[in-house]
């Protein structure tokens, strides 16, 4: 679908029909700073989430993951500050008092909550702030607390990243709206990542779990910040069906134009995240072309964002190819080394594998752009893959070597 076929709108998780949001202070976080957020539906929706693959799983994504297997939520609840991850019995004992008193509060059955948390890892979660964020946040919910909401989920992200889109799906005009955080410990496998979508559409829960996923495959998927995997990542979705229309199943030919706006608003949601990335200065975009299959394609692309001797070199504003085609070399993906070329922006700087003259200063306006893009043509195949990053600078290590305090 182009993007000629959607609207971007305003309002983000509550730009769908029937979404309220809020985003408090609860103090959790002692900065001043809104740090629990809470998303509410005005009925029950279909929902679904894609969880991250790190062994250690935080007791917030466990109860989720348990609450989302009806294929169901109304409510979600976020806090920040805290990851309420590696705190024993006590963590779940907490997370489900979280899902528990947003039941209560909203008149909502408990296991239709969603609970995610963020922060520093190991810490025992305050609760009296937690519970007193809770309270403030049902009486604050409106249709245009959106933003707000997503300042509360924020961490060290620099800026609040919201996205929403409407199209004509059915005869009936639907919105997807989404909220994301994410700065550092950014590489996910399903980054610390936490995306929450609304849609007013209707769709049911196993096709929403599919759409998701395929969506989150070529756009969460696709981000590296640090090559840290988090033990809280978590993407979830909810569609209330409160637009009317009929429900969006796997034989609905109007299922890829809402698949293809998924797609949209996730993708622009993980470049917020790239882009944001501790640190950084730059948006690294990596486009592996002429590729033997969509697998290799995708390790060939996300090798190459993730290499911190490519991130380096983008920051320095060097023109050095020669990571680009070491971090391909050991990405497993299946390539013919000499018959790759490498482009910075519109520049080619190798080709068929082996160094060429190119206008150095030509690379070095290229490089000092906000935004840099890197293509890779393996000349092998037509599968095609793009994945997102940033630099690697100082101000990261100065970030992340004093995160606790």
């Amino acid at each position: 679908m182009h993007k000629e076929s959607m609207t971007v709108v305003n309002g983000g998780v509550t730009a769908p029909i029937g979404f309220k949001a809020a985003g408090v202070r609860a103090e959790i976080r002692k900065k001043n700073k809104r740090d629990l957020a809470l998303i509410y539906s005005q009925n029950s929706a279909a929902a679904a989430g894609v969880f991250t693959l790190n062994k250690v799983k935080a007791a917030p994504l466990l109860l989720t993951m348990a609450n989302l297997e009806l294929g169901k939520a109304q409510a979600v609840v976020v806090n920040s500050g805290n990851a309420n991850s590696c705190n024993g019995e006590q963590g779940m004992k907490d997370a489900k008092r979280m899902a528990d008193l947003t039941g209560e509060l909203l008149g909502v059955d408990p296991k239709l909550v969603v609970v995610s948390s963020t922060g520093v890892i190991g810490m025992p979660m305050p609760m009296a702030q937690v519970e007193q964020g809770i309270r403030m946040a049902a009486e604050a919910l409106s249709q245009e607390g959106g933003v707000e909401a997503a300042e509360a989920i924020m961490t060290t992200d620099t800026v609040t990243k919201q996205v929403a889109v409407s199209l004509a799906v059915g005869g009936k005009t639907v919105t997807i709206g989404g909220m994301a955080k994410g700065s550092g410990m950014i590489h996910p496998n399903m980054a610390t990542m936490l995306s929450f979508i609304t849609t007013d559409a209707s769709v049911s829960s196993c096709c929403l779990k599919d759409v998701l996923r395929k969506a989150t495959d070529k756009s969460f998927n696709m981000v590296t910040v640090d090559g840290d995997t988090s033990t809280n990542d978590m993407v979830v979705i909810l569609a209330n069906g409160a637009a009317g229309g009929e429900t969006l199943d796997f034989h609905h030919p109007d299922l890829p134009l809402f698949q293809a706006a998924l797609e949209y608003v996730c993708m622009e949601l993980a470049k917020m995240v790239a882009r944001d990335g501790e640190g950084a200065t730059k948006l690294i975009e990596v486009r592996v072309k002429g590729a033997c299959s969509q697998v290799d394609a995708r390790k060939a692309a996300k090798a190459i964002a993730g290499s911190n001797l490519v991130k380096s070199a983008i920051f320095g504003e060097d023109a050095n190819w020669g990571r680009v085609i070491t971090a391909l070399g050991y990405s497993e993906a299946e390539f013919h080394p000499d018959l790759v070329d490498i482009f910075l922006g519109s520049l080619v700087v190798a080709s068929d594998g082996a160094a060429l003259a190119f206008d150095e200063e030509a690379a070095k306006e290229i490089l000092a752009k906000k935004e840099v893009a890197i293509t890779v043509d393996l000349k092998d195949g037509t599968a095609a893959a793009t994945a997102w990053g940033c630099d690697l600078t100082y101000d990261y290590v100065r970030i992340n070597a004093s995160y606790r305090t």
